[in-house]
């Protein structure tokens, strides 16, 4: 692996990406199959065994894996979804999307997850699902969420967009709910550039969303055009396109043989990170919780200005100088014009996410990343701070 100068802008969120990778894309270019083919249903089968799901459907986004799942419940209008405020927009819209109201539940100020206390203060008669969204890798309480679901006959939809390698109490995340989903956007932990995954129970669910992320069709187009023959389809639902194609797996395929190599090593660089910034004036991820397993996906810090006399967006300025790439993971949804204009909603209203949203922000954390990589980042740090 090439040695990064110090000079040189330490992108954030750069993917490991290997030979192997490299060589099965050329592969599928020879091939002739560049849409979705066998490599697809060969990387959904490896993440169906490595999750221990009973069904598996990859598509083109972890927000297609969203939104189709919602539609898969059969959601009307009125009907109400509540998620968190501390998430990507993605997953308030995907509830927007499949016509339902989203409703958010306030966070826990320890780990950043969806509060159940929070969530039970929001269900009312109109509510129809939870969609808890297990954030930076932690494992959100899935007994409490469990419950309520039982306790008022609700489905569960998992965004496990950060959260691939994430366990609680011996199960994946994504194995608890009515569905799991997951994204391998170019910053996650396994990546196919963009890609999601759905993972479910249901044979009845898996066919279903396949036909819906492919225009309602009843065949998908490798086997449509295989050399088995051409075969018929009949469009059976108004459906999207929503496919993976057999490039994304590719690389897939081969990222997800490394995931837990890559996770020993990310466990490596928070455990640097956790020494070095135990005594600043900063607020660090708390450990993770008995039996669980955290996908140590983001590492985030918490910038108060009143603890260390710079504000957040001063630091994350700072930080940039210093050749630094961060994140912010995230401002809280009710931060964002579009939402307060069509909702009403304040940030007042959940306060726990904006101060979170307010204060965060996410240093880099890939397997790529050499000692010296992390070295850079915690000097930088600690620059930024005046210390």
């Amino acid at each position: 692996m090439p040695v990064r100068s110090k000079d040189n802008f330490l992108v954030f969120g750069s993917p490991l990406v290997g030979q192997e990778e490299i060589d099965e894309v050329v592969a599928s270019m020879k091939s002739g199959w560049l849409g979705t083919g066998p490599k697809v249903a060969r990387f959904e089968s490896h993440f169906a065994a490595y999750t221990g799901a009973i069904h598996a459907a990859a598509f083109n986004s972890c927000t297609a894996a969203l939104h189709l799942s919602l539609v898969a419940l059969n959601l009307k209008p009125g009907d109400e979804v509540i998620t968190t405020p501390l998430t990507f927009c993605a997953s308030v819209n995907a509830i927007i999307h499949a016509g339902a109201t989203p409703v958010l539940a306030d966070v826990d100020p320890v780990t950043g997850n969806i509060d159940p206390e929070c969530i039970r203060a929001k269900i009312t008669e109109r509510t129809r699902a939870i969609l808890p969204v297990h954030y930076a890798g932690r494992a959100c309480d899935m007994d409490a969420i469990m419950a309520l679901a039982r306790e008022y006959d609700l489905r569960v939809v998992e965004d496990c967009a950060h959260a691939i390698e994430t366990r609680y109490k011996g199960r994946h995340a994504g194995t608890f709910g009515d569905f799991g989903c997951f994204s391998f956007y170019v910053t996650k932990n396994v990546v196919t550039g963009e890609g999601g995954m759905v993972v479910t129970r249901s044979e009845q669910d898996i066919q279903r969303i396949k036909v819906l992320g492919l225009h309602g069709m009843s065949a998908d187009a490798w086997k449509r055009f295989s050399d088995e023959g051409y075969k018929h389809y009949m469009v059976v639902e108004a459906g999207f396109k929503y496919n993976m194609m057999d490039i994304q797996a590719a690389i897939g395929i081969h990222q997800l043989k490394r995931v837990e190599e890559c996770l020993v090593r990310r466990r490596e660089i928070w455990g640097m990170y956790d020494e070095a910034f135990a005594d600043l004036p900063i607020g660090i991820p708390a450990p993770e919780e008995p039996d669980t397993r955290h996908a140590r996906h983001l590492y985030t810090i918490l910038v108060d200005e009143a603890e260390c006399g710079v504000s957040r967006d001063r630091f994350l300025e700072r930080m940039t100088k210093e050749n630094i790439g961060v994140g912010v993971h995230y401002l809280s949804i009710p931060e964002h014009p579009y939402y307060q204009q069509n909702y009403g909603w304040k940030p007042e209203e959940t306060p726990v996410a904006t101060r979170i949203g307010r204060q965060t922000l996410s240093l880099p954390l890939s397997a790529k990343l050499t000692d010296q990589d992390a070295a850079d980042v915690i000097q930088a740090v600690k620059q930024s701070l005046g210390a």
